[in-house]
């Protein structure tokens, strides 16, 4: 896992993690303009005053675990659910602003492969 190809993966990544994670937190970057429907659901997510600072967190917990190579294969695993949601959330309510979700999806999608050897014995039957 020392290949300067997956240090520059896992630095895109925790990166990009730490910097949209922190602006769910202290917004520093311009909200897009949403479709309703988006606006709607984001707006609801903001009223519960708890998910987009958790989420925040999380993010930026796992960004920096990733960018300094500790406990990458768990952090990996803690990303993929919230990947997956973000994805969801784009394909269904905001099509055209996808592809900063879709390079987080392929990079994680990528790690994971990397690490694969760390998700094994997951997979394993107990004897």
């Amino acid at each position: 896992m020392r290949s300067s190809y997956t240090k520059i993966l896992r630095w895109i990544l925790g990166l990009g993690l730490i910097v949209f994670g922190s602006n769910k937190l202290f917004p520093f970057m311009a909200a897009p303009t949403l479709p309703p429907e988006a606006a709607d659901f984001m707006a609801s997510l903001e009223a519960t005053g708890y998910v987009l600072p958790v989420i925040g967190v999380l993010e930026v917990l796992i960004g920096l675990m990733i960018f300094f190579n500790k406990w990458v294969p768990f952090a990996l695993l803690l990303l993929a659910p919230i990947t997956f949601n973000v994805l969801l959330f784009h394909l269904f309510l905001d099509m055209p602003d996808i592809w900063p979700a879709l390079v987080i999806a392929v990079l994680n999608v990528l790690l994971i492969h990397k690490y694969w050897k760390a998700y094994r014995p997951l997979f394993q039957d107990p004897e």
